[in-house]
């Protein structure tokens, strides 16, 4: 079989989660042997049940789908399920295989190093038997990568490979790629990323569901779409200039009887074939709207007194004292490699549960958690924004939910029904709808859509409270203004 042939085939392939929420529509691309490509759409559109279905998670519901015969697949999730976060390192990758492998040992040495994860030699036996919910969450990023690199598949499916990951392990895991001989798709808002070594588009059209196959690199077919688009809105602005325009002369030769009447008919037949042509603009090139995230009117000058904090040396935590005071309105940054404890530090300055850590009690915290599990994901939607708002006006919890592309449809959804990125948004209206005056931010940009970034960015820049961020998408964070950076790794 030659290399270039297709070795995944979708053809005119449908399908459904229920009858309100199609995902493909008679869609048909082909995936050859050896391409690297990128998965594009919006939040919620179906992009990690495309990977399903060519996993084989799921059957189409209508034509067909066709992998060459003892082609092998491995999917590299988005996060670990919560009850995988119980195992063991070693009993995590032990549940790739769906039969006992007997040299494991060997094969999680071998990943551990490609994703740059590897112990040191005396400690290897301990990190085997560690619970993987013990990890960071950039730590836990690149076990899901080695889960699926360890069954050493001919296809490898990322779903956002580089959420949580720190710039060294990006670096890491872009070079990995470039090199790597076999077939990847990617799904990722990490457009530097993608770029970087991928060299066309899988593009799934949220409207007509179907998927667009696009040749180039990443940004060339972004720029591709977008002047589509572009071009689409320019034709249905005269298509309907030239609507209108005939409709005030079917009203003119209306009233004139006779033979006008007959222009009139045609007239109205042209205005019909106009309607026609008209192209409805995709909507996936929608951007949450630009908003604010209110502060109480009465906050403390002193928000938060810290005289200690954890950080983790060679899988040790270990004490650091220190006499950090944060003012109300100050933004802090928190930086440092994966695994050395910033998400332990928001996590109990969030929860106020760690010692030598004060945060007044008269102010009010929003805290954005990378994993969102300080959501309750049996709740709904409606009922998640709406227990947070004091005054729980419906109508205004509606407006703001629109804001961010939480319409009807969705919101009535079960948070755990969500896509990682409608999670994310979310989060963020139910901040906007908390008021907070200290608001705690892990990894704010992880699952969320490359195109609604710089407005949440716009939005922090401007928050007048006090805030404390950790991320690693240095484009994002060079938007917002930052008062101080609090090293971990630094020596003090």
């Amino acid at each position: 079989m030659s290399r270039t042939a297709g070795l995944i085939t979708f053809n005119e392939v449908s399908y459904e989660h229920d009858a309100t929420k199609p995902i493909l529509k008679a869609a048909s691309f082909t995936v050859r042997r050896g391409a690297k490509l990128t998965l594009m759409g919006q939040n919620g559109a179906g992009k990690s049940t495309i990977f399903g279905l060519i996993a084989g998670n799921y059957p189409a519901d209508a034509g067909d789908i066709n992998v060459m015969p003892k082609t092998s697949i491995a999917v590299s999730r988005q996060v670990i399920p919560r009850a995988e976060l119980k195992l063991t390192v070693r009993a995590f990758f032990e549940n790739c295989f769906s039969e006992k492998v007997y040299d494991i040992d060997p094969r999680i040495d071998e990943v551990l190093k490609i994703v740059n994860l590897a112990p040191k030699p005396e400690m290897v036996k301990a990190f085997k038997e560690r619970v993987i919910g013990s990890f960071s969450g950039g730590q836990q990023a690149r076990l899901l990568l080695a889960s699926a690199l360890i069954q050493n598949p001919d296809v490898l499916l990322l779903d956002e490979p580089t959420n949580n990951l720190d710039q060294a392990g990006i670096e890491h895991l872009t070079e990995f790629l470039r090199t790597y001989n076999k077939t990847v798709i990617v799904i990722s808002h990490d457009a530097a990323f993608l770029n970087a070594f991928t060299k066309g588009v899988l593009y799934l059209n949220v409207q007509t569901r179907t998927v667009e196959v696009y040749d180039g690199n990443y940004f060339d077919v972004v720029k591709e779409i977008s002047a589509r688009v572009e071009r689409e809105k320019r034709k249905n602005a005269q298509l309907a200039k030239e609507i209108q325009e005939n409709k005030d002369k079917i009203n003119y030769f209306s009233n004139k009887g006779g033979k006008m009447r007959l222009v009139a008919q045609k007239l109205k037949t042209e205005v019909e074939e106009y309607e026609d042509n008209k192209v409805d603009v995709r909507k996936e090139d929608r951007t949450i709207r630009s908003f604010t995230v209110p502060v109480p009117t009465e906050i403390p000058i002193e928000v938060l007194h810290l005289t200690s904090y954890k950080v983790i040396k060679d899988h040790e935590p270990k004490d650091i004292a220190c006499d950090i005071v944060m003012k109300r309105g100050q933004h802090w940054q928190i930086v440092g490699p994966n695994g050395i404890g910033k998400t332990t530090l928001l996590e109990s300055l969030a929860t106020g549960q760690a010692k030598g850590e004060i945060v007044s009690s008269k102010v009010r915290i929003g805290y954005y958690r990378q994993d969102f599990s300080n959501l309750d994901f049996s709740q709904s939607v409606f009922e998640c924004l709406m227990d947070v708002m004091d005054k729980k006006i419906e109508e205004d919890m509606r407006s703001v939910a629109a804001g961010f592309l939480i319409t009807s449809d969705i919101i009535k959804t079960k948070i755990g029904l969500l896509s990682e990125g409608q999670k994310g948004l979310v989060a963020f209206a139910r901040l906007v709808l908390l008021k907070p005056g200290l608001l705690i931010l892990d990894e704010p940009t992880n699952h969320i859509n490359f195109r609604h970034i710089p407005v949440i960015a716009e939005a922090l820049h401007k928050f007048e409270g006090t805030m404390i961020l950790v991320s690693h998408v240095a484009d994002f964070v060079e938007k917002i203004h930052i008062d101080e950076i609090l090293n971990l790794e630094k020596k003090r």
